[in-house]
């Protein structure tokens, strides 16, 4: 069968008069045309549909009239036709693994909600006995804590100027004992099934808190390295109504945490960009002892599973909360090995800071 040249825009494409890859771009047209209307009929997806709606009348234009693709060509000014393709093809290649990256990330954080939806919900409702009565949360993420977890929570007193005290420890997916440690003691005891990181891990613990109405909510970590005894400092400026968020700063206190001179050249780095941005006044950015009024937490939005401490310095700020610092001792962890990552620590900070502070 005679080839067909190319002289003008309109020319046949060289090839595709060989019915033979006639056939094949059509069989492809209908096979995408095909896996597009199933997935609209199992899942609804109008997006899927709509692309491959898209790739097949694509194919199909290769197929049966490959001048209009030459005419698209001839005006971008590409002279091969196949370049052309070349190019089209690799532009909706990476759109498609741009649409991948996004529907991945929306199905990971869907998950992720649900999953703080359900372990929130094996928390007790609140008891209509101490509705109101000043209460005190102390959130405690707990990650394969079962060397630390129980030192920490009976260190805790049971009340603070007033306010009754209730731990509530989020075990996000530990492989250990942590959980049942953590109901060994008098104590609110939560499970992810699923990793969450610490961030996802506040979250749970601040929806339980709220739907308890805490006047005021404390983190701190599950290893030892936060005071129980300077908990009644920490709170002070909430309850003399001088703050709305209060962070511990060991380099206002004492820094006995063993940090290595990079980690802590680091953290005064990343301290120095917050304030910059956040038009803050901090010395310890990364420090996991804080606390937040309760009624103001609502109003922070709070997206970031992995690096929170950044996250919630900045919400509070565009929020207009009253930041202040005090002066706390941070120990070295009791036991166990630290579950931040080595590599991408600073990255991820990085990320959380300008992520947080643009939208």
């Amino acid at each position: 069968m005679a080839v067909t040249s190319a002289t003008g825009p309109l020319a046949t494409l060289p090839g595709l008069s060989n019915q033979i890859l006639t056939l094949l771009f059509t069989a492809l047209a209908l096979f995408v045309l095909l896996w597009g209307f199933e997935r609209y009929r199992t899942t609804f997806s109008r997006t899927e549909f709509g692309v491959s709606v898209l790739v097949a009348a694509g194919l199909l234009v290769v197929a049966f009239a490959p001048g209009v693709v030459g005419a698209f060509s001839d005006f971008v000014n590409i002279e091969s036709r196949f370049i052309f393709i070349q190019i089209l093809a690799n532009a909706i290649f990476l759109l498609f693994i741009l649409y991948l990256v996004a529907a991945v990330s929306g199905n990971q954080a869907t998950v992720g909600e649900l999953t703080r939806g359900v372990t929130a919900q094996q928390a007790p409702e609140p008891s209509a006995e101490t509705a109101d009565d000043n209460s005190l949360y102390v959130v405690i993420p707990a990650y394969n804590e079962e060397d630390t977890i129980g030192d920490v929570l009976s260190s805790l007193p049971e009340s603070v100027d007033g306010h009754a005290v209730t731990p509530v420890v989020v075990s996000d997916g530990s492989k250990d004992r942590t959980t049942q440690v953590a109901r060994e003691y008098d104590a609110i005891v939560v499970e992810h099934p699923l990793n969450q990181g610490q961030g996802g891990s506040l979250k749970t613990g601040f929806q339980i808190a709220i739907r308890h109405g805490a006047d005021i909510v404390v983190t701190m970590d599950a290893d030892g390295q936060h005071p129980a005894d300077q908990l009644p400092k920490l709170v002070a400026p909430i309850m003399a109504d001088e703050a709305d968020y209060v962070l511990g700063s060991r380099y206002r206190g004492q820094d006995r945490s063993g940090n290595s001179v990079t980690r802590q050249s680091g953290i005064r780095v990343f301290t120095w960009l917050i304030n910059r941005l956040a038009k803050t006044d901090i010395t310890d950015c990364t420090n996991g002892y804080r606390a937040i009024r309760g009624s103001r937490l609502p109003e922070l939005t709070l997206t970031e599973e992995r690096f929170s401490a950044p996250e919630l310095i900045i919400e509070s700020r565009k929020n207009n909360l009253r930041i202040r610092e005090v002066p706390v001792t941070i120990h070295e962890r009791e036991a166990g090995e630290t579950k931040k990552p080595k590599l991408g620590y600073a990255v991820g900070l990085m990320r959380t800071i300008f992520i947080t502070w643009i939208r």
